[in-house]
């Protein structure tokens, strides 16, 4: 991870590097492994806090004041604050002052509270390409000269050459197919860059438009996204019957959350559930429905016993047919201490698990051979 974000910010002036939930929301416990603060720990690099500043003036000191205890403990800095849902210019006046005369980080940036606001969906925001991004222009305001001079202090005598260590080509002459289309977006690009790192070659297609698997590819990554919203698309879709075709050969496929809700034998929606429609058939492979919750079915980190890592965050559940459940045939695809396990068949692993590929390079590169 460290290669790839000098890699990616060798000539970058600031580098922003986007936290998850609370700073030290992790694993487990305060600042443990896997939140922002020990991401900030590992790379040696400063932290903006973001604090809601909704309500409050002074109350702004002991809240900063804690969590600068804490990531002094953990030996990390918070250069500044990011204050959020701001009622006026005076009102950021008071938290600047206020910050300033208890030798606390400044505040770098605000954003006032009548901001507009980025549409939610159930698995965080609606996809850029599905509607004109807010114009934030009017209501965030950044003290450029402090990001400016922190961005140059950090700067400074720092080694931006990047150590990449030698590639094994553990692919070399693979050719794996991915589908990359709005029902499968969920790609992280460190995977796909990872792949082509070990030799793999890309093809990507999409099942959504009624493209077959392409031609000649070796192993097949259906990777995660929002099938649920393209149902009567992927139940007429010729590609359907392509990735059955392709699990059927025996062939290493790899499907995560929403790619294998595809597989299953159909998925309904809570809507439809509610206004007693159908289910939309899918591809048949596996012997279970997925229906959509309006609640989150899980969530967290994950690991195999192998090593590999991954995150897992669905609203949907997997049914397995009453034919299966009486038989218990079924095997699981991972072994992880918590979270889905997952389900196998041929050479298919599925699972809601979206993994992190270089955590464990030798792993993975098995689930995409034969």
């Amino acid at each position: 991870s460290q290669c790839l974000l000098h890699e990616k910010s060798a000539d970058a002036d600031i580098v922003i590097i986007e936290g998850v939930m609370g700073l030290f929301d992790g694993r487990s416990g305060v600042g443990g492994e896997g939140s922002s603060a020990h991401l900030a720990q590992v790379l040696d690099e400063p932290v903006v806090l973001v604090v809601s500043a909704k309500g409050m003036s002074g109350s702004i000191v002991p809240l900063v004041e804690g969590f600068v205890a804490r990531a002094n403990v953990m030996g990390i800095t918070i250069a500044g604050i990011v204050a959020n849902h701001v009622g006026s210019e005076n009102h950021a006046k008071i938290l600047r002052e206020l910050l300033i005369e208890y030798a606390l980080p400044p505040l770098v940036a605000w954003m006032g509270k009548n901001a507009p606001e980025l549409p939610e969906r159930h698995l965080g925001l609606k996809m850029p390409d599905e509607r004109a991004l807010p114009d934030f222009s009017e209501s965030f305001h950044v003290d450029k000269d402090i990001f400016t001079a922190e961005a140059r202090r950090r700067g400074e005598g720092q080694d931006r050459s990047v150590r990449f260590p030698s590639a094994l080509l553990r692919l070399r002459g693979t050719k794996i197919a991915i589908a990359r289309d709005e029902a499968f977006c969920f790609i992280y690009p460190a995977n796909v860059e990872w792949l082509e790192r070990e030799g793999a070659q890309v093809l990507f297609f999409s099942p959504l438009a009624g493209e077959a698997v392409p031609e000649h590819a070796d192993a097949l990554w259906l990777p995660g996204g929002y099938p649920e919203l393209h149902l009567d698309l992927l139940h007429g879709s010729l590609g359907l019957a392509s990735l059955r075709d392709f699990v059927e050969q025996g062939k290493p496929v790899l499907a995560e959350c929403g790619g294998m809700m595809v597989l299953g034998q159909s998925i309904l929606t809570a809507e439809a559930r509610k206004r007693g429609e159908k289910e939309h058939k899918m591809a048949g492979v596996l012997p279970c429905v997925f229906e959509m919750q309006e609640k989150l079915a899980g969530l967290g980190y994950r690991a195999d016993a192998s090593g590999v890592r991954g995150h897992e965050f669905h609203h949907s559940k997997r049914i397995l047919t009453a034919e299966v459940r009486r038989c218990g045939d079924m095997q699981s695809s991972f072994v992880v201490h918590r979270g889905d396990a997952g389900i196998s068949y041929r050479n298919l692993r599925a699972s809601y698990i979206h993994w992190y590929f270089p955590s464990q390079p030798k792993e993975v590169a098995s689930w995409f051979s034969l």
